[in-house]
């Protein structure tokens, strides 16, 4: 499914053997990777995004009933739920991002209509490339269409939130749907998570940005995602501040040793991670290939040692991307604990570097990893 006549038809020809019609319509919403900003979304700081390519389609058609009824081409699966419940399905766990998206809508007094459906997704599992965010925002965007209402971009980023936060239990920020419902073809977004502004950041010529998946899987429902944001809420307190993005890092310095060492590690990553965001923003937009070479080295540096979300395939990740030609600058994505990692490449260097990383992180680690650039893509929407 390499191109977007096969993977329609693959979509239809699934749709139609399971529910005997063809699918009435399409909808998409893409991944994301965030560029710099690790764990600055719920701290209410800034975040530079990047809507991606890799992306997940939803098949649909109405069924006249009160039930969805969904297959997943990725899993191999079916599941269902029925709109009238609220029972969360514990043995097909996936259904419930889609779930606790029809809970939210039916919160806000939107009329729902049952549909039949087939899932596809570009964007790997488990990776942090928000894989849930682009089904939440596909499904949401398939309950538009067939309810005949409309919601604005953001207001349904909003609603896919609270159904993960709520529904699923993963207190996740703004960060994922965000950027999945307001993304802009060519462009990063500068997130700004107070006001839930964002802005488009450009991307100099002959920058390139590569996705270096180390086929570590994450998992962010367990402890450790709820124990560093825990951690953040509790350093901000002793700060005397509504959330860390308040405490500049003068205010920082001057009041470091208030805190707990491990409330003080955690808070110094995230108040030095916020000024890189805008930093990394100037960077990109001027082709600054030593401010980006900087920027992404301590920001991995941060990660590694202050926040502590590297893993063992992350550290081999590292080592392979800036090893290979071309690389201008690497850091991780998404919440740590595995995943993707990203790399900036000169644009004429993809190739070479994309081999290179293949050999060199195999070669470390045994597993084959994905390498694969990316582009900006447009937000949630119909296809």
């Amino acid at each position: 499914m390499t191109t977007h006549p096969q993977r329609r038809q693959t979509l239809a020809e699934a749709f139609e053997a399971r529910f005997g019609t063809p699918p009435e319509l399409w909808c998409r919403a893409p991944g994301r990777v965030d560029l710099m900003g690790s764990h600055t979304d719920y701290n209410l700081g800034a975040v530079l995004t990047l809507p991606i390519g890799r992306d997940t389609w939803i098949a649909a058609s109405p069924n006249h009933t009160r039930s969805v009824r969904l297959h997943s081409l990725n899993l191999h699966t079916d599941a269902s739920f029925d709109l009238d419940t609220a029972d969360r399905n514990a043995d097909q766990p996936w259904i419930n991002y889609i779930h606790g998206v029809a809970e939210e809508l039916k919160a806000e007094g939107l009329p729902l209509v049952g549909f039949d459906g087939v899932i596809h997704s570009t964007v790997p599992l488990s990776s942090g490339l928000s894989s849930s965010a682009a089904l939440e925002c596909a499904a949401a965007t398939v309950f538009e269409a067939l309810g005949g209402w409309h919601l604005e971009p953001l207001q349904k980023a909003l609603l896919c939130q609270r159904a993960e936060n709520r529904f699923v239990g993963v207190n996740c920020g703004i960060l994922d749907q965000f950027t999945s419902t307001m993304g802009q073809d060519g462009c990063a977004l500068l997130l700004d998570c107070r006001d839930l502004s964002g802005q488009p950041v450009a991307i100099a010529h002959g920058l390139s940005i590569v996705i270096c998946d180390t086929r570590s899987k994450r998992e962010l429902a367990g402890t450790e995602y709820g124990e560093r944001r825990a951690q953040c809420e509790a350093g901000a307190r002793l700060l005397g501040a509504s959330a860390l993005r308040e405490v500049t890092p003068e205010q920082f310095a001057a009041r470091e040793h208030e805190l707990p060492a491990m409330v003080a590690k955690r808070c110094r990553f995230i108040i030095g991670e916020h000024a890189r965001v805008y930093a990394l923003a100037t960077a990109l937009a001027n082709g600054d290939r030593e401010a980006i070479r900087q920027l992404t080295a301590a920001s991995f540096d941060g990660a590694c040692h202050l926040y502590e979300i590297a893993a063992p395939a992350m550290h081999s990740m590292m080592a392979a991307m800036l090893a290979a030609p071309g690389v201008i600058g690497a850091r991780q994505a998404g919440a740590g604990f595995g995943g993707c990692m990203i790399a900036l490449v000169e644009s004429a260097s993809v190739d070479d570097f994309a081999a290179a990383v293949r050999t060199h992180y195999a070669a470390a680690t045994g597993t084959e990893p994905e390498i694969y650039p990316v582009t900006a893509a447009a937000g949630a929407g119909l296809i």
